[in-house]
């Protein structure tokens, strides 16, 4: 099961401000998902809801914003979010991916949750819950090329607190392989990050 590091309790507070330079690849993220209005779309991991508000300009207030945090700092901030913009349309759970009870929904979001995407039982959960055909995204950041000396040590000073374990930080989008159809990459970041994205394919993915 995935745990929640520290930092997403203990300071959950200075998140959005640390993030904040991360805004465009969150744009990114949610722009590779093919939303159309009224879709239910699962935001796995929301954190404080930073990517609430470029779904809700796709969904509309006709669709249904489901965060999924196991963070209850996180979520408490995301709530505030909701409440502020008199967004209506969002369920906030607080529970871990693994075990979270979802809706039947049309696409799902995973942004910058490293640990959430090399967890097997999570990422079953959310897309056991997806319609078949239906849009994921994922993306975040990720080791560079091995040449990248300097740019490998900013992200391993970058990512820590987020991130428990490292495994899998090369291609993050690896689990995915096996879940989804019509898979497509795009590295970011001078290869420091990712965008990825497909079709949920038929399951059993194992």
């Amino acid at each position: 099961m995935s745990r929640t590091p520290v930092a997403y309790a203990r300071d959950a507070v200075d998140y959005d401000r640390r993030t904040s330079a991360f805004d465009r690849y969150r744009t990114k993220i949610v722009d590779a998902l093919p939303l159309r209005r009224g879709d239910t779309v699962i935001d796995a991991g929301c954190g404080t809801g930073l990517c609430f508000d470029a779904l809700q300009q796709r969904i509309g207030p006709e669709g249904t914003l489901v965060g999924v945090d196991a963070a209850p700092e996180m979520l408490e901030l995301a709530a505030e979010r909701v409440a502020d913009a008199g967004w209506s349309n969002v369920v906030l759970t607080c529970a871990p991916l693994e075990t979270a009870e979802l809706p039947t929904a049309d696409h799902a979001l995973f942004c910058a949750v490293h640990d959430i995407m090399q967890s097997g039982p999570a990422l079953d959960n959310v897309l056991g819950h997806l319609r078949p055909g239906a849009g994921v995204a994922a993306g975040g950041g990720k080791w560079g090329p091995v040449w990248a000396i300097g740019m490998n040590a900013s992200v391993l000073a970058l990512h820590p607190p987020y991130v428990r374990d490292f495994p899998g930080f090369d291609r993050p989008w690896t689990p995915l392989a096996d879940r989804l159809v019509d898979l497509a990459v795009q590295e970011l970041a001078m290869g420091a990050g990712y965008v990825a994205s497909g079709r949920r394919g038929q399951p059993p993915w194992r």
